[in-house]
Parts: C-alpha cells; structure tokens; sequence
C-alpha cells in the first residue's frame, strides 16, 4: 500500500493504523510489518517531508511508491557466524587483479584524477583504491531501490531515527533533480553510486566536476572521484602525508603499546627501534603515529597517521582502512606486505568468542559484555591474560592461548 493510498482513507481507519505499526515494531523481525502498518509509518515520513520542503511531486510519485522490503531486514539483522581473519579480509580485497585493474584505471584517467587531486589534496591512488574497494571500480553498485531500502530500515525500530534522516535525504537528491527514481538503486542499506555515498552525505559533498548541472555519482566517474576527494577533505585529510605504513617491530617490543589508543611521535617509535622493511627508521617528522597488529605478532604491523583516522570515517573497521591504504600503495606501484599475515588463524564462531569472554571474565581479566564480538575490550582483557601467563601479550586469540581458556578450536 502507497502513502497516497492511506491518504485517501477515512479518518478514523487512518488512526487505527498506528497501534498496528506499535505491533510490527514490537516484533522487530522481517515480515512483521504489514502492508497498513507500513503505510501509516511512510505516511509520517511523508508528514515530516513535506515539512522540510520536499516537493508534493516527489513525495507522491517516489515515497508514495515505497515497497517494504523483507530482504532488506533479513540483511540488516544478519550476524556473522565466524569472525574474519585480517588475511582473510585482506586477501579478498587486495588482490593481484585488482591491483592490476587498479592501476590500469590511474592511468586511463590519469588525467582527471591528477586534476582534482591538485584540487582537493587527495592523492589519485587513494581515490582509486576507494573505488575498487566500494564498487569494484564501478562495476556493482547495488541493485536495490534506495528508497524502498531505506523505507523498510526507517520503519523499523532498531535505527528509525538514522534513516528516517537518510530517507528524507535520498527525496531532496531526487527533489534537485540529480537522479531519476527509478535509477536510484544502491546497497542494501541505501549507499549510493561509484564510491557508495550514503545520501546524507551525498547532500553535503556530491559535487558537479563536469559541468553537467548535476551531481550524478552513478553515471559521471568525474562527479564521483571529485566527490569522495571533496568528502576526504571535508572529514580532514592531511594533504602530503601517506596513512601509514608497514613496519618491522624489534624482537624485545612491548606489545601493550600498540593500539590506536596508544599514539605517539613518530621519532618515538624509532628510538623504540621499529624499522621499515627496508632497514631504515620510519622517520622523525613531527606526526603522532599508532600501531597496530591486526594479525597478532606473527603477521605484519603497521604505524598510523592522521589520515589512517579520516579512513576510518569513511568505514569504521580498521580491517577496511588497513586494506585502503595497502591498496593505494600497491596502486602506485608499491609491493606487497613485508611479511603477509598468517592463513591459519582460527576464524572463531560467535559462540567460541562468548566462550573466550566469559573464560577471561571469569579469571579475573574484564573483557566487558559476553557478546560474541572480538572488539577492543576483549583484545585488551586478552593481553593482560597473556602477560599474566609470560605469554607475548598481543591481544591475539591465537591457537596456544585459546587452548589454555578452553576454547575448543577443532571446528573453527
């Protein structure tokens, strides 16, 4: 049912509609809400719309066509059965072909990307490995509507406020004429176009580099890559500085020292002994850098910069910026990892994690709630068992130290 279908309702059957849309979001799961309760929350939108000045038109003819979509909730709520191995992560992003491709693309476009590059600060393979990252260099940018997604995720309890905003957002795109409704297909969650811009975002740093009178990230690669040049820059990117680096840690280093958490001065590190893979000290220019060792401290470690943050803007996972980064670096003609992370760490399940937290918990080392999530407090809580027990105190749930928590590892 349309918005424009529950206008035409009387009264009386329209406000019975609202403790129908309080059951749906009580059940909170896809297929719970039905085609009315649907309705009168997309009729609210719609309210909310209009008061912000979207156009009568656009309300109609895009919002008035939303469909809920099941799907759209199945994905939203689905948890990861295993955790990712950061050669895992790594491995299927960065890979030769798309380095390759990566590469390819710099210099077909070379010079577009050079251009705003000068005007942006950005570096051309950082927005080349942006691209590949997001859409595989244009080659999928999702085939879902953007409004029926972000319909279905407003009229849903668990983060309404967020797209009810996204929603409104995504009507003023369409409002301004940058795209066609029916062209508006992105991700599940509703990003959008080249480089996958949510449409807030879109709003605020789509930019028209071509002169065309419109910001179209779906078909002008020179509005997308000046866009995410325009979105880097805007979140604060520090024009000639790189986001880090691969490093070679000394035999004796303090493992409780690497963490973002933990930044320092560059020159710091050096005197800690931390070298390049080419012998030589990172550097004693006047940046604070972080370490990180995603793959405990067998794999590769890694200095951080302030750039390495901004990254970390666009996607939070530090799995995904490392990858940005790497990949930039590889794009610019750069080799591959000094010493590539370990393929036989165990990939835990959810349950094994909880099985961690609550061994940890139990001893005494805190790893905050048992939630099956392999974050921070559970990778510190893991370092100060380590230490206890004269292991190296990486925070890394590696096959020896999960055997001492009795986390049975034979099915990972």
């Amino acid at each position: 049912m349309t918005i424009a279908t529950a206008a035409r309702m009387p009264l009386l059957r329209r406000i019975t509609l609202a403790p129908m849309l309080l059951l749906a979001i009580a059940a909170g799961k896809a297929g719970a809400m039905d085609d009315h309760a649907f309705a009168s929350c997309v009729d609210g939108i719609a309210q909310k719309a209009r008061a912000q000045g979207i156009s009568e038109p656009v309300i109609r003819d895009s919002l008035g066509a939303a469909r809920f979509n099941e799907r759209v909730i199945e994905l939203d709520r689905r948890q990861p059965e295993f955790t990712t191995t950061f050669a895992d992560y790594l491995n299927r992003r960065v890979t030769e072909q798309r380095v390759a491709r990566g590469r390819a693309l710099l210099e077909e476009h070379r010079e577009l990307l050079d251009s705003v590059a000068r005007e942006y600060g950005v570096p051309a393979q950082y927005l080349v490995a942006f691209w590949g990252l997001e859409t595989n260099y244009g080659s999928y940018f999702g085939r879902m509507s953007v409004i029926d997604s972000l319909a279905t995720l407003a009229c849903d309890p668990r983060r309404s406020d967020y797209f009810r905003g996204e929603l409104i957002s995504a009507l003023r795109i369409i409002d301004e004429g940058s795209i066609n409704p029916r062209q508006m297909e992105g991700s599940w969650a509703g990003a959008m176009g080249h480089v996958q811009f949510m449409p807030s975002v879109f709003l605020r740093y789509a930019v028209d580099h071509d002169g065309s009178g419109r910001r179209d990230l779906w078909g002008s690669l020179p509005d997308a890559m000046a866009s995410a040049a325009n979105f880097l820059q805007g979140i604060g990117w520090e024009t000639g500085w790189r986001w880090g680096r691969e490093v070679v840690l000394p035999d004796s280093f303090d493992y409780s020292l690497a963490g973002r958490e933990n930044a320092r001065p560059l020159a710091e590190w050096s005197r800690m002994g931390i070298r390049r893979p080419d012998g030589y000290p990172p550097g004693d220019a006047d940046i604070d850098a972080a370490l990180l060792i995603p793959a405990g401290h067998q794999g590769p470690a890694f200095l951080v910069y302030g750039n390495f943050k901004v990254i970390m803007r666009w996607n939070r996972s530090e799995y995904y910026a490392l990858s940005v980064g790497h990949l930039a670096d590889r794009i610019a003609g750069g080799s591959g990892l000094h010493n590539p992370p370990p393929q036989d760490a165990p990939r835990l399940s959810r349950d094994q994690v909880k099985t961690l937290q609550s061994a940890l918990n139990e001893r005494g080392f805190d790893s905050g709630a048992v939630d099956g999530i392999l974050g921070p407090n559970t990778r510190r809580a893991l370092a100060r068992f380590q230490r206890d027990r004269d292991l190296v105190p990486d925070g890394f749930p590696g096959p020896d130290v999960l055997k001492r928590l009795g986390v049975d590892i034979n099915d990972s």
